[in-house]
């Protein structure tokens, strides 16, 4: 009997501590889940973060980085600088002061890796395609871009060394449509302003651009999806914050970054 009672103790002792064991190898405890989620990289992430973007990831980028900002709270993130990528990789490469630099197109990144400013490599992480934008209204009964030629239409349209410029005569010449703009812009976001406010009868943007604005309507041309705009993104090597932007670029490229831009209208890569 003795040793039955042994038996049966050692065998109850033999379950608690495999039972305990089974506990620490599954999910942890909300203390022990609390002190993971504080002690990981992002809690270790600080400092400022300075990020130069395209202009027609105004949005985009404002929501990328208010929902990274949550994830990496010790980081400091400085409100985004816009422009044309022309304009931000000609500052970038004269010394401005940038962590990470978005661009609209390929050749303004390289134009920066060439100066030997892009640490590690650029990587894509969206697409956009050209409409037309009118004024609500289409008071000009423009229907697709050979109207933009009509004599009396006024068109406004990126300026040549701008990524949206360099879509936009693409996409005229491949469909043989000679235009003569009233005006030419540094940045996408300038064109459409001036269409929003009846400035001028037309205008070519990005098809993301037009999503949300009551002030204009937008006519997708014939041809647009063949001109396609890819949009990298890069730590730059003279970053002030090297770690903070490769989390970033990492975020920009990642479920998070891609989700936001995907809900705002930009294609895959």
């Amino acid at each position: 009997m003795r040793r039955l009672l042994a038996v049966v103790a050692a065998a109850a002792a033999s379950a608690l501590l495999l039972s305990g064991c089974a506990s620490g190898a599954g999910a942890p405890s909300s203390s022990d889940a609390s002190a993971s989620s504080t002690a990981g990289p992002a809690s270790a992430l600080t400092g400022e973060l300075t990020v130069y973007a395209a202009a027609s990831l105004g949005t985009a980028f404002d929501e990328i980085a208010t929902a990274f900002a949550q994830e990496y709270p010790g980081v400091d993130v400085r409100p985004v600088v816009y422009d044309g990528s022309s304009t931000l990789a000609t500052q970038i490469v004269e010394g401005a002061s940038a962590d990470v630099f978005a661009s609209a197109d390929e050749k303004n990144m390289t134009k920066v890796a060439d100066a030997g400013l892009v640490a590690g490599s650029a990587e894509l992480f969206a697409s956009n395609t050209l409409v037309i934008a009118v004024p609500t209204g289409n008071p000009a009964g423009i229907g697709g871009l050979a109207d933009l030629a009509r004599p009396g239409v006024s068109v406004v349209l990126c300026a040549a060394e701008v990524p949206c410029g360099a879509a936009s005569q693409t996409l005229l010449s491949a469909q043989n449509v000679v235009v003569t703009p009233v005006s030419s812009e540094q940045n996408v976001k300038a064109v459409l302003t001036k269409v929003a406010a009846d400035e001028a009868d037309a205008g070519l943007v990005y098809a993301t651009d037009v999503i949300g604005d009551a002030d204009v309507d937008s006519i997708v041309p014939e041809g647009a999806d063949e001109v396609v705009n890819r949009y990298p993104v890069a730590a730059l090597s003279g970053a002030a914050n090297p770690e903070a932007a490769a989390a970033f670029t990492a975020f920009v490229t990642g479920p998070s970054g891609r989700g936001i831009l995907a809900e705002l209208g930009f294609g895959a890569p």
